[in-house]
């Protein structure tokens, strides 16, 4: 029985360092682009790339475990004869993934996936564009690193699972069924919330040493698990008719796009800017905004100070959706989430992209598990230099299920602005997570859990704002309240309805001018060309955003439910079901079929764009 747990075992920790010899040779194999680095950071690609090398080692383990399971029962020679064919066949699938990938990033810039599906349609193009000189070398590592493989499995693990009867055959089944529990944590990739996921191994604001920590077996199951044709869904209108109506969503009227026509509401063009994300705020529990009057007495009392937009509208229902629409300006996806897709996400502008060109120096601060979602990959993607995350607070500072509660992250995030010097200009982003579900918060003062993180939240940004005022950084800095997505409060609302995405969005701060309230509608993917046209910086690149202080923008606000979508403007509200093709709201009926219109075009654009990137 001993042989046998050791020959399963054994099996997956061979994997690891025969996966793990990829990313040297990857580096070696790109060595302009590994130019420069040193050695701690090759060592860091390697410990961080192991991550994802245990899942695929642990799914890669799997079937010596089941013939090992079976040869409990009936024990036999063939099973080493078996074996040998599958350590040869895996030898070469893991071989031609490798030698595929390690020369198609040279063209690509990511790591490999679905993509190259697409061009195995027609091989005689592609092989038509391949040098005869790369051909032959991806050849030899394919064959050199095949035989690697199969040698090492073949001459010193496969003579280790015995041929021998074993004599408590139940109990031997049992602790090998409970072997495999264990062997599906490095599967799952980890204990934690987030699942394995090719973020998991970024660790820097350096794209390349990322890309060089993932293993190209998993980011090719990871894209074929997910991969879809976006670009030939929500097909509504003709290409014309799209565009047309698109651009009546996007274009300025009645003036040239470069004539500045918006109001200037900052101090200064180069503030220092923390972006506050907020879990769940749902603008039906701040009493200034017509929700609960009790619940956020410091965002009620701290809207009087600053710039309060009442008629602010979220994306979508999920955080990692609402990331990008506020900080890429990128609409949310009823049916998916580019944030998966990192080749996909990594192309987006972003606010951080376009500041750090101006000189700021961007960092981001999350309590929680930044693995979720992708969300390490996103950051380090979107130029921020330095992530701090669950991981940075002791595990006694960690007591929330998702991390570090807000109380913990507020006081951090203080001590960290508080003595920050002004030049270079800086950009913070912080997300907060105590108000997520299940609402388990160090607080307690109202009776309904979520309306209690929601207010336990506020008492911690309320002491910060209170902190910060004090120092000198309070004199330049514009901070941005918004919440990353609503929630379903009251609990009788529909998923679908406006109320459900009414958010707050407040600006405050030394660099703001003078307190005003904002009417105009918009939504989070507004954030991006409101801000910088406040910087005096140009706003081109994000193609769905619109300035919220400039009146010849159309006034309009589009949200997201599961496959549905909402249009908003000063007509009224329409919503649609796309998977019975019906409305489910039109309030008034009158011009519902032109808001009906622009939600379904805007929806199309998206996934056209999706699908180009």
């Amino acid at each position: 029985m001993k042989k046998r747990l050791l020959f399963v075992i054994a099996v997956f920790v061979t994997w690891l360092p025969l996966l793990a010899i990829q990313k040297p040779i990857f580096m070696l194999y790109h060595q302009t682009m590994a130019e420069g680095y040193s050695f701690p950071e090759w060592m860091n690609v390697v410990l961080h790339g192991l991550k994802l090398d245990a899942t695929i080692a642990g799914y890669l383990t799997a079937i010596p475990l089941l013939l090992t399971i079976i040869s409990v029962w009936f024990p036999s020679r063939h099973f080493r004869k078996i074996l040998k064919y599958y350590f040869g066949l895996i030898a070469a699938i893991v071989s031609a993934i490798f030698a595929v990938d390690v020369a198609l990033y040279s063209f690509w810039g990511f790591r490999i996936d679905a993509t190259v599906f697409f061009y195995m349609q027609s091989p005689g193009d592609a092989m038509a564009s391949v040098p005869v000189g790369l051909f032959f070398r991806q050849i030899i590592l394919f064959l050199a690193y095949t035989f690697l493989i199969s040698w090492v499995f073949n001459r010193f693990i496969v003579p280790m699972l015995p041929d021998t009867p074993v004599k408590k055959r139940i109990l031997g089944t049992i602790a090998f069924i409970l072997l495999g529990g264990i062997l599906f944590i490095p599967i799952r990739g980890g204990v934690t919330t987030s699942t394995a996921n090719v973020g998991m191994v970024y660790f820097s604001n350096k794209q390349f040493l990322n890309h060089s920590a993932i293993n190209p077996v998993f980011s090719l199951i990871a894209s074929l698990s997910k991969q879809q044709d976006f670009a030939a869904q929500f097909n509504f209108f003709p290409e014309e008719e799209r565009k047309e109506l698109f651009e009546s969503l996007v274009t300025p009227v009645h003036r040239n796009d470069s004539i500045q026509n918006n109001q200037t509401l900052l101090n200064t063009d180069r503030p220092n800017i923390l972006i506050i994300l907020l879990e769940s705020f749902s603008a039906n529990t701040i009493g200034v905004l017509g929700g609960e009057p009790e619940v956020t007495p410091n965002l009620n009392r701290l809207s009087k100070e600053g710039i309060l937009f009442t008629n602010f509208y979220a994306n979508s229902f999920r955080t990692d959706r609402g990331l990008v629409s506020i900080l890429n300006g990128y609409p949310a996806q009823p049916t998916t989430s580019i944030m998966k897709y990192p080749p996909k996400s990594q192309t987006l502008p972003s606010i951080s992209k376009s500041l750090i060109k101006e000189g700021y120096t961007a960092d981001m601060l999350y309590g929680g598990d930044i693995n979720f979602t992708n969300m390490q990959s996103y950051f380090f993607s979107s130029g921020y230099s330095k992530i701090v995350a669950d991981r940075d607070f002791p595990l006694s500072s960690r007591l929330s299920k998702w991390g570090a509660n807000d109380d913990i992250t507020f006081n951090y995030l203080y001590q960290s602005l508080k003595g920050k010097d002004n030049r270079p200009p800086w950009l913070t982003t912080f997300l907060t997570l105590s108000s997520h579900e299940p609402f388990e918060v160090p607080y307690q003062r109202l009776e309904n859990p979520y309306l209690n993180s929601v207010a336990f939240t506020d008492s911690c940004l309320g002491d910060f704002v209170n902190k910060i005022k004090a120092t000198p950084v309070w004199d330049n800095l514009l901070i941005i309240m918004v919440a990353d997505h609503g929630f379903r409060y009251p609990e009788n609302l529909n998923e679908y309805e406006p109320s459900r995405f009414h958010i707050p969005m407040l600006w405050i701060g030394g660099a703001v001018k003078q307190a005003s309230e904002v009417e105009t509608i918009g939504s989070q993917i507004d954030l991006p060309a409101t801000l910088l046209s406040q910087l005096n910086l140009p706003h081109n690149e994000f193609t769905f955003s619109k300035d919220l202080f400039d009146p010849d923008y159309p006034e309009y606000a589009y949200y997201s439910f599961y496959n549905g979508f909402g249009f908003m403007d000063n007509t009224g509200i329409s919503a649609y079901d796309n998977d019975s093709n019906k409305p489910l709201i039109e309030d008034p009926m009158e011009g519902s079929a032109k808001r009906l219109n622009n939600g379904k075009a805007l929806l199309q654009t998206l996934y056209d764009d999706l699908g180009t990137r």
